[in-house]
């Protein structure tokens, strides 16, 4: 069981002594709260928690709206940075832009490499620490970047793909590493232009297909703005492609889908609105309830009215969603994954990981990293902890995470397409 202790003040600081206490009574205690938290990608740490709230979010136009598009290469022999206990080593290098990642039920990894337009496979770990063997299951895809495997559980028969504009399947049986047909379009149109990645997963029972479509602009009004519809959405269909329904909304780029294997809720990782200052608007990770409605382009945060927007539907002011999780603002939240392996320690199994990316609306940037949220049967409290950061020693972020994947023996795996590389996650002692 996972417990919160007391907050206390410290000067011009909140910190939260927090006591997470697991089977084995293991505890982790720092957490800072409130303004504090909001944090440069330069001053992360690897095991520091935070905790943004609603109540936290400065006025829009605080600060201005920055751009800062620097990238830094890899310095030579630079490995991302774990909480004591953790290792991490160099998986693959040298891919045209590794991006979504996931296991097939074999244990080969499946990655989609966007801008070629590729998918690849890689299998095994040799006793160099690389692969055994990587071969490229598919070509010609445009905007490749959502993967999963049909139907869930042991035995898939397809291996599902999405593209920019389309959702596309190819056969598949276990330990394929080419596919063995020509990919069937099962959603020929979806909305293209603006934001382009399309994730997919599917309902535990399989019944269901829940297709990623984020917006096609920053806060353009879709009332007055056609090219809208049916974007800044969770989409539901049926695997062989039927449009059901819009299963969530106002959802601005839902980048990274999962399903919590223990409540069977579809959760996702959002990059919300940009130019509303340094710290507006926070991206988010939170579980997705059918039928709501998470504020955009019109409100953020619950009951926060974007300015550009005032005056506009008061009527959806309190049916506004709150996120579970609110994360650094403009580090562009990506993939995810919840952790089912057992290499971690026992306080880590249920919790959610995922990749930061990092962003350009900002004077100095967010990002980077890898986070952790550590769920109580399923539940998010808000906290999420600095789990794998990518810095230099002048502090300058070199990394950019994108994915990230749990292995057959519960290792993790996180795909950086600044570096071109995968990298494994090891638990190796206290």
């Amino acid at each position: 069981m996972k417990n919160l202790g007391r907050i206390v003040a410290a000067g011009a600081f909140a910190f939260a002594f927090v006591v997470m206490l697991d089977a084995d009574n293991a505890k982790i205690t720092n957490l800072i709260t409130g303004k504090s938290a909001f944090v440069d990608t330069k001053d992360v740490k690897p095991g520091m928690f935070r905790k943004i709230t609603a109540s936290d979010l400065p006025k829009p136009y605080d600060t201005p709206s920055n751009r800062n598009t620097r990238s830094e290469a890899r310095p030579a022999g630079a490995l991302p940075q774990a909480p004591a206990g953790f290792q991490v080593e160099l998986y693959l290098d040298n891919l045209k832009g590794p991006r979504q990642i996931r296991m097939a039920p074999n244990g080969d990894f499946f990655v989609t490499e966007t801008n070629a337009g590729e998918i690849k496979v890689i299998r095994g770990r040799g006793a160099d620490g690389k692969p055994q063997q990587v071969e490229t299951f598919a070509t010609g895809q445009r905007g490749v970047f959502g993967i999963n495997f049909y139907p869930p559980g042991p035995n898939p028969q397809w291996v599902y793909a999405g593209n920019t504009s389309s959702l596309v399947r190819f056969p598949y049986k276990n330990g394929d590493m080419k596919a063995s047909g020509p990919a069937q379009t099962i959603i020929p149109e979806l909305p293209s232009g603006g934001h382009s990645t399309r994730d997919l997963v599917f309902s535990k029972d399989g019944k269901s297909m829940f297709v990623a479509v984020g917006s096609g602009s920053n806060v353009d009004d879709p009332d007055t703005h056609p090219s809208e519809t049916h974007r800044a959405n969770i989409l539901e269909y049926t695997p062989e492609g039927r449009f059901v329904r819009v299963y969530a909304s106002g959802i601005r780029n839902p980048v990274g889908l999962g399903v919590n294997p223990e409540t069977g809720e579809v959760w996702c990782s959002v990059n919300e609105r940009d130019e509303l200052g340094d710290n507006l608007v926070p991206d988010y990770i939170t579980h997705v309830e059918p039928g709501g409605f998470y504020g955009w382009p019109w409100f953020y945060m619950g009951a926060h009215q974007d300015p550009r927007h005032q005056g506009k539907h008061p009527e959806l002011k309190d049916k506004v969603l709150v996120p579970d999780v609110l994360m650094q603002p403009h580090n562009a939240s990506l993939g995810l994954v919840f952790y089912e392996g057992t290499q971690f320690p026992q306080e880590y199994r249920g919790d959610l990981f995922a990749a930061e990316h990092g962003s350009w609306n900002r004077e100095n940037e967010s990002g980077h990293e890898v986070v952790r949220v550590p769920l109580n049967k399923g539940r998010a409290s808000g906290v999420y902890e600095d789990f794998l950061t990518f810095l230099g020693p002048d502090g300058q972020a070199w990394g950019r995470p994108v994915g990230v994947a749990v292995g057959k023996d519960g290792e993790l795996y996180v795909t950086d397409d600044g570096s071109r590389t995968i990298w494994r996650v090891t638990y190796t002692g206290k």
